[in-house]
């Protein structure tokens, strides 16, 4: 066999991949031996290049053009979304849960470029955050049934009382949580709190409402003066002033429900009960026919 023939078969031989290595020189003044130092610098040099094809990947939207193409192929097996059920309305208007999932299915459709939405495609979690949004809905469900179903599951808030501020009427629940507007010719049957804030005290009316049990039937309104304090107007026509904090008028509203109960308070004709002064209730009676008007004290 001639030299060149020997030549021509070594130059067929496959090449060794490039070994990333780093210089003696560098490498003595490591502590660490060469062979270490190679490795190291072989690990560094492959997470950079990780690095850059994650950071191509982002710039060029592959992730989500990878994600469209494989929901759009889910879609063409026949995994698209025909029609959606929802549960749990029971005061909510569904038009509201209507137009939000029917956006989130058309930018799905239009997503996977064609008239229906992939299962795969359809963000669950974007039409549950915007129904969360909506005053009725303390908490909501969104999930697919395959191989075409959409189940929202709604659970609604229940309505506790009404909120009069600025001459708009609103529905809320025990926690102040305004669910919707309402009109005053079609008031529901519920304790009124009137004033600004007054939907924000909704649980601390309730709990004094709570100690006197004989007296919370008979609450037709509830104000919250001044940002400080109730007065609280029954279903008889009187009002009942309580001083400012929870525990002070707590006090004072137990120990009013006492008097009436021994007493008889209301049905009587007094039109006014002052609690605020402690230790002492001020009554203010009707006028007679021509008395006038004695002045409001001052909160």
């Amino acid at each position: 066999m001639s030299a060149s023939h020997v030549r021509r078969g070594g130059g067929s031989r496959a090449r060794k991949p490039t070994k990333v290595s780093v210089p003696r020189k560098i490498a003595k003044k490591l502590p660490v031996d060469q062979r270490r130092a190679n490795k190291v610098a072989a690990l560094v040099f492959g997470a950079f290049m990780l690095a850059i094809v994650v950071v191509v990947g982002v710039a060029l939207d592959i992730p989500a053009k990878a994600e469209r193409a494989a929901g759009t192929a889910v879609g063409k097996a026949g995994f698209t979304v025909s029609g959606y059920q929802i549960v749990g309305l029971n005061h909510m208007n569904r038009s509201m849960v209507d137009a939000v999932v029917t956006d989130e299915l058309k930018r799905a459709a239009d997503s996977a470029g064609g008239d229906k939405a992939p299962q795969a495609l359809v963000d669950v979690s974007a039409i549950r955050n915007r129904l969360l949004q909506f005053g009725w809905v303390r908490d909501a469900r969104v999930s697919r049934r395959l191989p075409d179903t959409l189940v929202i599951d709604i659970v609604e808030r229940s309505p506790a009382a009404l909120w009069q501020n600025q001459g708009q009427l609103a529905l809320i629940d025990s926690e102040g949580v305004v669910l919707d507007r309402v009109q005053v010719d079609k008031m529901p049957d519920l304790p009124l709190l009137i004033g600004a804030g007054a939907n924000g005290k909704a649980q601390q009316l309730d709990r004094l409402m709570t100690a006197v049990p004989t007296l919370k039937p008979q609450l037709a309104s509830a104000a919250w003066v001044g940002g400080r304090r109730w007065d609280l107007n029954l279903q008889s026509g009187e009002t009942v002033a309580l001083p400012e904090g929870e525990d002070a008028a707590r006090a004072a509203l137990v120990k009013f429900a006492r008097l009436d109960k021994s007493a008889g308070l209301i049905g009587r004709g007094i039109v006014r009960f002052d609690l605020r002064v402690p230790g002492k209730m001020i009554v203010r009676l009707p006028r007679a026919p021509g008395e006038p008007i004695a002045p409001e004290q001052q909160e």
